[in-house]
């Protein structure tokens, strides 16, 4: 909170000088070079080759501009539904393939308790530690096809990384995410349905979805209650999904209201 002083100073200086078009100003050349610069990384890092983890960072000043596909905010927003709405018992979560943290940190970190992010790519972990670095958030490298801690977990989180698995491997990794979650807890996440052409969205990608109902028979031999949604856009179509024995978001959310006549 500014002072007394300060504020009056503010505004006095709102009423005598154009500060608030210079700042805007500003902030619009400042954001114009931030585009440019992410852009130029994005370049670097994405045109010849894939590398293993993205810096999302290209997302918010870059891609999101140029695009103006929201998605890549999306799916932070989507996964933060599973999250707890109960502000004295957040519970904990464990974020999967967490890559560079951003995702861990601006959407999970303050809807939980605690939140373990995990990754096989020490490039990814170490650029996690070096930009968000809270109380309650913890990276670890490891692969999560054999080093997936032990919780117990509230939530689990499987952001954009399904898809990075042979069909075997996502059957071996769900018996283990069941037997760490709580009772009733949620596994959440995010992927990708194939697209129409032949091959795949990104090389590195080992199964890419046909449709929801091929990611949910995935899910299903473990858990009750399961629900996939997905959301289309020009160059792809997303897939959303929530996997509990207990109440899936949106249901423990529903708000039904009777009109009078």
């Amino acid at each position: 909170m500014l002072s007394k002083a300060k504020l009056q100073l503010l505004k006095v200086g709102k009423r005598q000088l154009p500060i608030h078009d210079f700042v805007r100003q500003l902030n619009r050349m400042v954001r114009r070079v931030s585009y440019s610069t992410h852009r130029f990384q994005y370049k670097i890092e994405w045109s010849v080759d894939n590398p293993e983890h993205f810096d999302h960072f290209m997302d918010l000043h870059f891609q999101w501009n140029r695009n103006r596909a929201s998605f890549p905010m999306e799916r932070g927003v989507f996964s933060s539904f599973a999250l707890s709405n109960d502000k004295e018992n957040k519970g904990n979560t464990l974020d999967l393939c967490c890559g560079d943290g951003f995702y861990t940190y601006f959407f999970y970190s303050l809807r939980s308790e605690k939140v373990v992010g995990i990754d096989f790519d020490p490039s990814a972990i170490k650029w996690a530690k070096k930009n968000f670095k809270t109380s309650n958030v913890e990276f670890i490298e490891g692969d999560i096809r054999s080093s997936i801690p032990d919780g117990p977990f509230d939530n689990i989180i499987w952001d954009a990384a399904i898809e990075h698995f042979t069909e075997s491997e996502i059957i071996s990794l769900m018996s283990r995410i069941k037997s760490v979650m709580k009772d009733k807890g949620i596994l959440s996440g995010y992927t990708i349905v194939e697209p129409d052409h032949d091959g795949k969205h990104l090389h590195q990608h080992e199964y890419e979805f046909h449709d929801k109902e091929d990611l949910a028979r995935f899910l299903t031999p473990y858990f009750k209650n399961v629900q996939v949604i997905s959301t289309v856009y020009p160059m792809r179509t997303n897939l959303y999904f929530y996997a509990s024995d207990g109440e899936l978001p949106f249901e423990s959310n529903l708000v039904l209201t009777k009109h009078r006549r």
